[in-house]
């Protein structure tokens, strides 16, 4: 027998004697009045002699992170969603039976103490129990303190453990909660409203990418796992939202990496009478303000770099960054000749996909693993961007934004297309390629160019990656960290 399975056998055998002894192992009637970080902050400074007047009794829950038994006496670390505090349990205030019940409890379980404070000799704030009760029965211990849960794979997949044993973790998903809460806040501020859109969709749009499909039985269609939000939201834009956004979970079928996850989180807004330029400095302000509130200010450290958010940001044109940052000749970028052969040597094809996919590829593999500070990269191929309006200067080109951070894009914006016709000749063109073998190519979608005929005002739109963002402010290089549930392969036996 493994050493795992006899610890396991043991605490089942805890468990049942207790029960036999008549204690209920999961009681529901235990009311909780006091945080752990409450006390410790009425009580951290306040000097011994007025912390020995002290009469008031506390009434705190918690799981047991710690266990050190003098015979008639107890230590054990308390450990509730605020802190950690230290309880004294002692036989002969709580009494022979509770210290009894009490002695068979472990490393892990759930209690519930009442009891005054004190410090020790140590200088440590305690709780010195007046009683104490089983509230939850641990049947599996905790990784060992020292070694704790290390594997990477155990720790997402066991990601209830990891939020036990490991405060950091903990504190990432504060920080995720809090950013979502200010980029809310932020927006709500500025006249948007915030809506929920379909995640189960008859057709996928709003990016290329290549969508999960599933099965309704009642209506006997097939759906698809919704790609993006965008089309569903700029049909808001139609019916009057002048301001809308959503956070929403979007799946996209596609590799994992430690900057993709299958299920991963987006910000979307659309903003109604703006253009790409509108939503840069836009853009500026927002992530500042999360700075600020989150972060307490505008410089960042991320993997050993100082990210200085301090508006304005720089901006490239895409060609332009292709020339300044990724070191290309201006005849190479201008000569699509000469283009197509620098993208052989960089094992990019070079023959058969359009020119502005080419320009993209080049663009991910000699600028933007190079641009840390933000930067605007702006003006995209038209090609490779089927939902944007067409710059009126260069019709190749579109007006669009991506705003790269740490070397890595955060976000997305353009100019809307809301001419029917032009976003009609676009579908078609993707609806070739898909058909062409890119299943990633946009669908066809009838229903959006009907709401583009009704009439959708002059717009702008963007989405942001949250859980990069995320990225960005704890200083993580892997999606999987700020994902409670990462997507993962079956566990093996």
């Amino acid at each position: 027998m493994s050493e795992e399975s006899q610890v396991l056998r043991q605490r089942r055998q805890k468990a049942e004697a207790l029960r036999d002894e008549g204690v209920d192992l999961y009681p529901n009637d235990f009311r909780v009045q006091d945080r752990l970080a409450d006390i410790k902050a009425r009580y951290d400074d306040l000097a011994d002699e007025a912390l020995a007047q002290e009469e008031r009794t506390y009434v705190c829950a918690g799981r047991i992170m710690s266990m050190r038994s003098f015979g008639r006496a107890t230590f054990i670390h308390l450990k509730d969603t605020t802190d950690k505090l230290q309880v004294y349990v002692k036989r002969d205030v709580v009494g022979r039976d509770e210290y009894r019940v009490f002695r068979k409890l472990d490393i892990g379980d759930w209690v519930g103490v009442k009891g005054n404070v004190f410090r020790t000799r140590t200088g440590e704030l305690t709780l010195l129990a007046q009683e104490i009760r089983l509230l939850t029965k641990s049947l599996r211990p905790l990784p060992e303190k020292f070694h704790g849960l290390r594997d990477i794979e155990s720790r997402y997949r066991q990601r209830y453990v990891d939020l036990v044993v490991n405060d950091a973790v903990r504190e990432i998903f504060i920080t995720r909660a809090r950013i979502i809460q200010n980029v809310q806040e932020f927006l709500k501020g500025n006249g948007f409203v915030e809506v929920e859109t379909p995640m189960m969709q008859p057709i996928p749009g709003g990016a290329t990418a290549r969508p999960f499909k599933t099965f309704h039985n009642a209506l006997g269609i097939e759906l698809y796992l919704r790609i993006a939000p965008e089309l569903y939201l700029k049909r808001l834009l139609v019916g009057g939202f002048e301001r809308v956004f959503e956070i929403n979970r979007n799946f996209r079928n596609e590799g994992i990496s430690l900057q993709h996850n299958p299920e991963f989180t987006m910000l979307e807004f659309y903003r109604a009478y703006a253009t790409f330029e509108d939503l840069m400095p836009f853009t500026e302000d927002m992530i500042c303000s999360v700075a600020d509130e989150v972060n307490g200010g505008l410089q960042l450290s991320y993997q050993g770099d100082t990210i200085d958010l301090t508006p304005p940001w720089r901006r490239y044109r895409l060609k332009e960054a292709l020339i300044t940052v990724g070191g290309l000749e201006e005849s190479e970028v201008e000569d699509e000749r000469k283009l197509r052969a620098r993208a052989e040597t960089l094992d990019i094809p070079g023959s058969g996909p359009e020119l502005g996919k080419i320009l993209t590829k080049l663009f991910d593999l000699l600028v933007e693993p190079k641009l840390k500070q933000p930067t605007f990269i702006t003006h995209y191929p038209l090609d490779v961007s089927p939902l944007s309006r067409r710059n009126k200067d260069d019709p190749s080109l579109v007006d669009r934004f991506e705003l790269f951070i740490a070397g890595r894009e955060i976000a997305n914006g353009f100019s809307e297309l809301n001419d029917p016709a032009d976003q009609k000749e676009r579908f078609l063109q993707q609806v070739a390629a898909r058909e062409a073998g890119d299943e990633e190519a946009h669908f066809m979608d009838e229903d959006y160019i009907r709401a583009l005929e009704y009439g959708m005002p002059p717009a702008a739109g963007e989405g942001m990656g949250i859980d990069r963002l995320v990225m960005l402010f704890a200083d993580l290089t892997s999606i999987r960290e700020v994902i409670l549930f990462p997507q993962l392969r079956p566990e093996r036996d």
